[in-house]
C-alpha cells in the first residue's frame, strides 16, 4: 500500500469565494486539480462569509469518492467544533438569527433515516414516470414563451432569453409540479433573484414572505387537495403526523423551489452562449435533433454548478494519497472533476454527442444518496428549451458583442445577467 501523508492546513488556502477564482473558475480547478495532493482552500464569501480550512476534491475520482462513500456525510459528528459551519456563515453576514435554521437544505443536509424519510416524500412527485407525463406541459409552455418572443422581437428589437425564456420555463414548471399558486409566484421569483445574487438586504425579507405563503398553501391544500407535491405532503402528514413536520414541508418547498428553477434556468442561458460561441457543434444538432438528449448532459458537464457542499468522514479516511481526519470538511469541486483530462480527453471542449444518456458520467448532479432528484426534470426542460429555440429562430444571434454580456460571477455558481439576442 502506498504511503500516504497526513493532511495539514495549507500555508496559503485557496478562497473558493475570492474575486479572482470566481472570475476565472476553470482555470483556477485547473490549477488546483494538478497538485501533486489535495489542496486547501477556505471556504468564505470576501469578508463576509468565513469558515474553516477545508480539503478541496478535484480530480474526478476522488470527486467521487467524496459523493459516494458512505463514509463522508454531510453534517460534521456531533462532538465537532465545526458542528454549526453553516450557522457560522450567515451570523458572518448578520443574517436575522431566526432565519439561519431556513437557510440550510434539507433534503440535501440530512444524514441517515433523516434523509431517507425526506427524500422518499419528495421522490413522488420527481419520478422519471410523473416527469414523462410532464413533457407535453413543458411542451406548451416553450411554445407560449416563444411566441412571445416572437412578438417582442418582431421589428428586430433585441429580446433577453434571460428574463423572458430561461426563467419563466423552469419557474413555471417546477411551481405547478409543486402547487404554488400563480399569484404567489413573484414572489419565489424575488427570493430566487436574491438569492442567486446573494444580495443580503433583500434575503431577509423574501425568505419571510415565501414562509408565510408556504404555510398559507400548505392551508388551503388540507382543505381544496389537488394533483401536486404539496397536497402529498399534507395528506401523507395527516396519514401519520410523525412523518414529516409543517416546518420540513416548507423546507422542501424551498428545496425544490429555488432548485428546481435556478440551476436550470442558468444551464438554458450558459448554453445557448455556448453553442453560438460554437457554430460547428449547433449545425451538428440542427441536422441531427436526436442528438440533443445527449447534448444537455454534456452541457451540463460545463456548469454551471461549480461545487456542492461540503462532506465530512465519520472516520479517517484516505483520499487522493492523504489522510484525511474524521469531521475534517472536503468540498468536491464537480466543475474541476467535470473537466479532468484524465476522465473526459479535450475536456474544454464542447462535444455533442460525447454523453451516452444511460451513462452520462458527469458528476453536475452529484451521485449517490444525494443525487439531484430533479435531473429528469432539468434535462428535459433544457432538451424542449433548446431545440425549441433553435427551431424556432434559426439566425439567432448575439445582439451585443460578446465582451458586453454581464455575467453574475458568484461562488458555486457563473452564469449570464441577461443575454440579449436578436432572434432573426
Amino acid at each position: 500500500m502506498a504511503m500516504t501523508a497526513t493532511a495539514k492546513p495549507s500555508a496559503k488556502p485557496v478562497d473558493l469565494f475570492s474575486p479572482e477564482v470566481v472570475a476565472d473558475p476553470f482555470g483556477w480547478y485547473a490549477r488546483l486539480r494538478e497538485e501533486p495532493l489535495p489542496h486547501t482552500g477556505t471556504l468564505n464569501l470576501g469578508t463576509m462569509m468565513g469558515g474553516p480550512d477545508m480539503w478541496l476534491a478535484t480530480r474526478y475520482e476522488d470527486v467521487l469518492t467524496v459523493l459516494t462513500d458512505p463514509r463522508f456525510l454531510t453534517n460534521p459528528p456531533a462532538d465537532s467544533p465545526l458542528a454549526d459551519i453553516r450557522d457560522g456563515v450567515f451570523k458572518a453576514m448578520n443574517f436575522p438569527e431566526d432565519l439561519i435554521p431556513w437557510m440550510a437544505n434539507k433534503l440535501n443536509t440530512a444524514d441517515g433515516e433523516d434523509h431517507t424519510r425526506l427524500r422518499k416524500l419528495v421522490s413522488y412527485a420527481l419520478t422519471a414516470r410523473r416527469v414523462n407525463a410532464l413533457r407535453p406541459r413543458v411542451e406548451k409552455i416553450t411554445e407560449d414563451l416563444l411566441d412571445r418572443m416572437a412578438e417582442q422581437g418582431k421589428d428586430g428589437s433585441p429580446v433577453d432569453i434571460v428574463e423572458e425564456f430561461c426563467f419563466p420555463l423552469p419557474v413555471t414548471v417546477i411551481c405547478e409540479l409543486v402547487g404554488i399558486d400563480e399569484p404567489d409566484r413573484a414572489a419565489w421569483h424575488a427570493w430566487g433573484n436574491a438569492m442567486a445574487t446573494m444580495d443580503g438586504p433583500k434575503i431577509p425579507p423574501a425568505l419571510r414572505e415565501c414562509i408565510a405563503l408556504s404555510r398559507e398553501l400548505m392551508a388551503r391544500r388540507r382543505v381544496e387537495p389537488k394533483d401536486d407535491l404539496v397536497t402529498a405532503l399534507v395528506q401523507a402528514q395527516a396519514d401519520d403526523p410523525g412523518r414529516v413536520s409543517d416546518d420540513e414541508i416548507v423546507g422542501i418547498l424551498f428545496s425544490l423551489v429555488t432548485a428546481g428553477h435556478q440551476t436550470t434556468t442558468y444551464l438554458i442561458g450558459n448554453s445557448v452562449l455556448f453553442l453560438l460561441e460554437q457554430p460547428e457543434q449547433l449545425a451538428r444538432l440542427k441536422a441531427e435533433p436526436a442528438l440533443w438528449a445527449q447534448a444537455v448532459r454534456e452541457l451540463q458537464r460545463l456548469g454551471p454548478l461549480q461545487f456542492t457542499q461540503a462532506r465530512f468522514p465519520s472516520e479517517d479516511v484516505e483520499l487522493g494519497g492523504v489522510t484525511i481526519p474524521r469531521g475534517t470538511p472536503v468540498a468536491p469541486l464537480l466543475l474541476a472533476a467535470n473537466t479532468d483530462p484524465r476522465k473526459f480527453p479535450e475536456p474544454d471542449k464542447l462535444v455533442v454527442d460525447r454523453l451516452s444518456v444511460a451513462n452520462e458520467m458527469h458528476l453536475s448532479f452529484g451521485k449517490g444518496i444525494h443525487r439531484c432528484l430533479g435531473q429528469h426534470l432539468a434535462y428535459q426542460e433544457a432538451e424542449v428549451a433548446l431545440h425549441g429555440l433553435f427551431t424556432r429562430f434559426p439566425d439567432l444571434a448575439l445582439a451585443v458583442p460578446r465582451d458586453e454580456i454581464p455575467w453574475i460571477l458568484r461562488p458555486a455558481f457563473t452564469r449570464t445577467k441577461t443575454l440579449p439576442l436578436k432572434l432573426a
